[in-house]
């Protein structure tokens, strides 16, 4: 899987941070120390750290991911990074 996506509440920036969805690569996950938790009243899981975005931003480069883009959504900054393929 290429891409990743990173995301956190703009009042949030130390964390947590959300790092992934239910079907993120394991490996990725596990090497950011990330939890899998299904929120209340959802009917999907997403993956979480404590770290703030720029120390996941700093660990996802140091495996090769590159950020492709950011923005904000409403109250939610969102990181596209991706990896090219080996």
């Amino acid at each position: 899987m290429p891409y990743v996506f990173v995301s956190t509440q703009i009042r949030l920036e130390t964390g947590p941070t959300n790092v992934g969805d239910e079907f993120s690569d394991p490996v990725i996950m596990n090497y950011l120390g990330a939890r899998k938790k299904t929120m209340l009243g959802n009917n999907f899981s997403e993956y979480h750290v404590d770290d703030p975005p720029r120390l996941v931003l700093d660990k996802l480069e140091k495996i090769g991911f590159r950020v492709l883009s950011m923005t904000g959504v409403g109250q939610t900054l969102v990181w596209c990074l991706h990896k090219e393929a080996e």
